[in-house]
């Protein structure tokens, strides 16, 4: 099979799995849920600030608990199993796809149901909605890149918050940034910068793990 094929092929294996046992659908949104409503219970009325930082808090842990078992769930049989069988960067962009779909069906949901809950202050819900989407996209990229490496140390959680930290805080920047444009209603053109910078991490992050991923499948 060619690269593409092996990918399609270990994209719709994760989903019937996913389907099988609803463990990372079911697990989420039930978090999700369930802290939208303790931040309402304790917060009630927030300002636009706060309403910010706690949606992105949220979707920050929501994409490390839904992301963080994308290789730990892989016994050794069975990576042994797919090295026989195919291309090691098919793997990884199968990953890195499948979790941006996960992220993007959870970060939706997400988004709509702390809207509800809380009062919406946004004053352009458009280019907030992209914001969450770009960053539950940017999430899935970066996490599954470490997740990655973290499999290959023995699924070591330290070394996966130690890797994590670096890479998520300049993304976490930069979402805020983009978000509060959206909440505060200014022009779109004013958030182009980070929209392009957002693209980028993105682009590196699967580039570099295209590029790595091999050499830490071989080990």
């Amino acid at each position: 099979m060619t690269l593409l094929q092996q990918v399609k092929t270990l994209i719709l294996k994760d989903i019937i799995l996913e389907w099988r046992s609803k463990y990372a659908i079911n697990g989420i949104l039930l978090y999700v849920v369930s802290t939208v409503f303790v931040c309402y219970q304790a917060f009630k009325s927030v300002d636009t600030t706060v309403w910010n930082a706690l949606f992105w808090i949220i979707m920050l842990f929501a994409s490390i608990n839904a992301i963080n078992k994308s290789f730990v769930q892989e016994n050794p049989n069975r990576q042994l199993y797919y090295y026989s069988l195919v291309d090691p960067r098919a793997i990884i962009l199968a990953k890195v796809i499948y979790n941006m779909l996960l992220m993007t069906i959870l970060a939706t949901i997400a988004y709509f149901v702390y809207s509800i809950i809380f009062k919406n202050p946004l004053g352009d819900p458009t280019l907030y909605f992209i914001s969450v989407i770009l960053g539950s996209i940017s999430f899935a990229s970066v996490f599954t890149m470490i997740s990655g490496i973290s499999s290959k140390a023995g699924n070591n959680s330290t070394l996966m918050a130690i890797l994590s930290f670096p890479a998520i805080i300049p993304l976490l920047i930069v979402l805020i940034k983009l978000s509060r444009n959206a909440i505060e209603g200014l022009e779109r053109a004013a958030s182009t910068k980070e929209i392009i910078v957002l693209l980028a991490i993105n682009v590196i992050t699967i580039t570099i793990s295209l590029l790595l991923f091999p050499y830490l499948w071989r080990d």
